[in-house]
């Protein structure tokens, strides 16, 4: 039998996916979704609604949580060892897709990121409905906007290192129990999230704070870091679209481009 899986990070393209393929009356068999059991409370509230919204299940391929990663390797995720990626997301999201020969997973990369091609898509049947419409940035926001669709503002660990230093005051503001997990983490191991300066002991490679997160607490206790914040709110705002993109949907649907 075939299926139609959509891989679902709960990021806005893959949201946008969702939508896309609920307008043209595709049907969905199921969200694909691959938890590193530290997500942040919203993005597991985000799928539900999105599968309810499109009537698919959730479906959880066996893979590791970030857990039992950090104890597996006595260590934890950095830029030199990105294996969280690849064993809790990549690998069991193939290993699923092999042992269901008979689904085609739809992955949400965009038209207007032609040099992206996407793991997973590499190794087992796969489509993109967002190429196939021909859809980019600007088809995105305004889907997620015309189904008044609240995509979290992070779909990635709590504790991922790849987050900028707004993000990890967001954490430590917002999520004490997740920070009290990563203080936990670090200590244990002895290492950190965020790479540390080659030659500045105490400070981060990537700015001018702390690398260790019991020092960034310290810190974001008397000054937030109001730069990165700035930053990141430019960032989530988005780029500016006209009333069409020039990534107009081939679709032909009025419902595309209000």
């Amino acid at each position: 039998m075939t299926t139609t899986i959509a891989c679902f990070s709960g990021g806005k393209d893959s949201t946008a996916m969702l939508l896309l393929m609920m307008e043209r009356g595709e049907r969905i068999d199921g969200l694909l979704v691959t938890p590193t059991g530290n997500e942040l409370p919203e993005v597991w509230g985000h799928w539900s609604r999105m599968a309810a919204l499109v009537g698919a299940p959730v479906v959880r391929p066996k893979g590791p949580t970030l857990a039992d990663l950090i104890t597996a390797h006595d260590a934890l995720p950095n830029h030199r060892q990105r294996w969280c990626t690849r064993q809790i997301k990549i690998e069991p999201a193939i290993a699923w897709s092999k042992a269901n020969p008979g689904a085609t997973l739809c992955v949400g990369l965009r038209a207007d990121e032609e040099a992206r091609s996407g793991i997973i898509s590499t190794s087992v049947p796969s489509r993109f409905p967002l190429r196939e419409a021909g859809w980019g940035i600007c088809d995105v926001q305004a889907a997620i906007a015309r189904h008044g669709i609240t995509v979290p503002k992070r779909t990635d660990c709590a504790l991922c290192y790849e987050q900028r230093i707004g993000e990890w005051y967001e954490l430590w503001r917002d999520h004490p129990e997740q920070w009290a997990q990563g203080e936990a983490w670090e200590a244990a191991t002895g290492r950190t999230f965020r790479s540390p300066h080659p030659s500045i002991p105490g400070r981060s490679g990537r700015d001018t704070w702390p690398a260790a997160m019991r020092d960034m607490a310290a810190r974001f206790a008397v000054e937030p870091p109001a730069r990165g914040l700035k930053l990141l709110q430019r960032d989530r705002e988005g780029q500016a679209c006209p009333a069409r993109s020039r990534w107009t949907s081939r679709t032909g649907s009025p419902m595309l481009h209000p």
